[in-house]
């Protein structure tokens, strides 16, 4: 026990004397022996209890237990009395989630004021398996195939490399006193599912499975360490981040090995599950278009790109007002300008700029989404009618782009841009302009 101990800090943590570490103890075997061992080598710790009140007396003589145990060993003691009932139902979920998520906070809350470097928690090697099956039993990706992870961010687990007998053992031969907790005994969690019925059975199959398991989780470990190394790369080079917009060219992923694995990899980022990845692979053969989303993302699959945005959208009655040519506008993440042109100023003629005389203008000037039926003359086509639908088709614009775009409409109600796409014939420059407006739109 005090070897793999002493090995667990020599491989991951060679710093503890320097700084003293939190100890997260409950009371039980394994954080009372935990506790043990880092009085028993001289390294500097706190402890922190939490008492969530869920087992009446016996919490309250836990944290006795606990506060008595910090002042034994000179370690100083903290404590939290959390409500976690009340916010299990604030937040939908169960009581033992919340009692996990509220234990994190605090624990960092707590390392943090107390100026430790590390959190340690008492996870040993039975522990990290039971969260293996557990994880297949639920369905899991590699990562969840390798257990608990020695270290992870400021937490690390110094007992993994022991099993539970050997924490009874060590125990037994130090006579240390530990807290019982009765619901450990029973069936009403899944985690003691598993340990009292199906471990033993895989126990009768390899007596050495907690060290059998220990080996295979730490290649698994490194496989899926080096596999996100390499899967990071190829994401790195294929997705493009433009305007809140994130683009996947379909000719960069099509041909790719484990192609449904691979866009997976990159679409759990963004919400989706690994079983709508297959409806997305049978869209790519022939369904530009078609939509999926996620809870908050929606993803197009366009002609030549994955294209992902968040689910929110532009309200199609939402609508800016601008009183007068010398204006600047937040328009979702972009910027419209309006600068009178002085004289001999020079005006760049882009999809992003135009230039229209301002006398021909009526003000005030909308800014709002296109719309249904809208239709204006664009520039160059001699005064004739177009929809915007059938122009933003004739540009190929994707269905996500569509919904962000804008018309500039005059007083009177006519279009004088389809923002970023053409202007209209009827607010051109001619020989007879006096006054000049320069018009920009550009995305931050």
């Amino acid at each position: 026990m005090l070897d793999s101990f002493l090995t667990f800090i020599n491989q991951h943590t060679p710093d503890l004397k320097r700084q003293p570490t939190l100890l997260a103890v409950s009371g039980g075997i394994d954080s009372v022996v935990m506790a043990h061992l880092f009085h028993n080598l001289g390294l500097p710790a706190v402890i922190a209890h939490c008492n969530f009140g869920l087992r009446g007396e016996d919490s309250d003589g836990d944290e006795a237990f606990v506060r008595d145990l910090a002042a034994g060993y000179n370690f100083s003691f903290f404590v939290t009395r959390p409500d976690v009932k009340s916010f299990a139902k604030s937040a939908s979920v169960s009581t033992q989630m919340a009692a996990r998520e509220l234990r994190y906070e605090w624990f960092g809350k707590v390392r943090q004021e107390s100026g430790c470097q590390w959190i340690a928690t008492a996870h040993h090697a039975n522990d990290s398996l039971e969260t293996l099956l557990l994880n297949l039993a639920r369905g899991t990706g590699l990562a969840g195939l390798t257990g608990i992870a020695p270290i992870n961010g400021n937490l690390i687990r110094p007992l993994l490399y022991s099993n539970r007998g050997e924490v009874s053992r060590y125990a037994a031969e130090n006579d240390i006193r530990w807290r019982e907790d009765r619901t450990n005994e029973t069936d009403d969690y899944h985690r003691n599912k598993i340990r009292h019925h199906v471990i033993p059975v895989l126990t009768e199959l390899n007596p050495s499975l907690e060290t059998t398991f220990n080996t295979s989780s730490e290649r698994l470990r490194a496989a899926n360490s080096l596999l996100d190394e390499h899967l990071e790369k190829w994401k790195a080079q294929i997705i493009r981040q433009e305007a809140g917009v994130t683009r996947i060219p379909i000719a960069s992923i099509l041909g790719e090995t484990e192609l449904a694995y691979r866009l997976w990899i990159i679409l759990q980022d963004f919400g989706f599950q690994y079983n709508q990845v297959r409806g997305i692979l049978t869209a790519l053969e022939g369904m530009p278009g078609k939509l999926f989303s996620s809870a908050t993302y929606t993803l197009l699959v366009d002609r030549d790109h994955l294209i992902l945005k968040t689910s929110s959208e532009i309200s199609n009655s939402e609508e800016l007002i601008i009183e007068r040519p010398d204006t600047t506008l937040d328009w979702h993440g972009a910027k419209l300008t309006l600068r009178i042109v002085e004289e001999g100023g020079v005006i760049p003629f882009d999809t992003t700029t135009i230039a229209v005389d301002q006398d021909s203008l009526t003000f005030p000037l909308t800014l709002r989404k296109w719309r249904k039926g809208d239709t204006f003359q664009p520039f160059g086509m001699g005064g004739k009618h177009k929809k915007v639908s059938d122009l933003l088709i004739d540009n190929k614009i994707d269905r996500f782009e569509k919904e962000r775009i804008g018309v500039l409409v005059n007083g009177d109600g006519e279009i004088v841009w389809v923002v970023g796409v053409r202007a209209d014939e009827r607010f051109k420059l001619t020989a007879s302009t006096r006054r000049i407006l320069r018009v920009l739109f550009y995305r931050e």
